[in-house]
């Protein structure tokens, strides 16, 4: 059985044998995955009436603590969201009624993001599909070849400093 990415390293390997284009094997593949999984992972979120910063801002809120509330430096942090996608991404989902900011009872110059009973909900009926959806993509792997293959993914993202800051 072969693959697409089988057949790009075989045309490498006829059209330029003094290469080692192995690591394609790797990469190519880490970047097919990304694709099919982003949309399968899009369809469920649409499902819910979200995208996936947005189930990110919100998944976030969620897990974080009981106030399921953090500032928006800190809510970047712990998200998979950028900076510059934070101020865009609360903005709708205030619009929306799903999270509310409020000036940091802490901080006179902070503002605190957190989720509405709305968000709350709809956070809690969209991520057991979420999970389902992954559990589904992952079916053709044992549990023993999935923990394998999240080791092996956290060591190179560790080799490549997305590394969580020492407690």
């Amino acid at each position: 059985m072969a693959d697409h990415v089988d057949r790009i390293l075989e045309q490498w390997n006829t059209q330029r044998p003094d290469l080692d284009a192995s690591p394609m094997a790797v990469i190519g593949r880490l970047s097919r995955l990304s694709l099919l999984i982003g949309g399968e992972l899009g369809r469920t979120f649409a499902d819910h009436g979200l995208d996936r910063p947005s189930f990110d801002v919100l998944a976030t809120l969620r897990r974080s603590n009981a106030e399921h509330s953090l500032t928006p430096a800190d809510l970047m942090r712990s998200s998979m969201v950028t900076s510059g996608a934070i101020t865009q991404r609360l903005d709708r989902l205030e619009a929306r009624g799903l999270v509310s900011r409020a000036p940091s009872q802490t901080d006179g110059r902070g503002v605190q993001v957190t989720l509405t009973k709305a968000g709350l909900t709809l956070i809690d009926d969209a991520l057991p599909d979420h999970i389902a959806t992954e559990n589904r993509l992952l079916e053709a792997l044992s549990r023993e070849e999935r923990d394998a293959l999240a080791e092996t993914l956290r060591t190179l993202l560790e080799s490549l400093g997305d590394k969580l800051p020492d407690r």
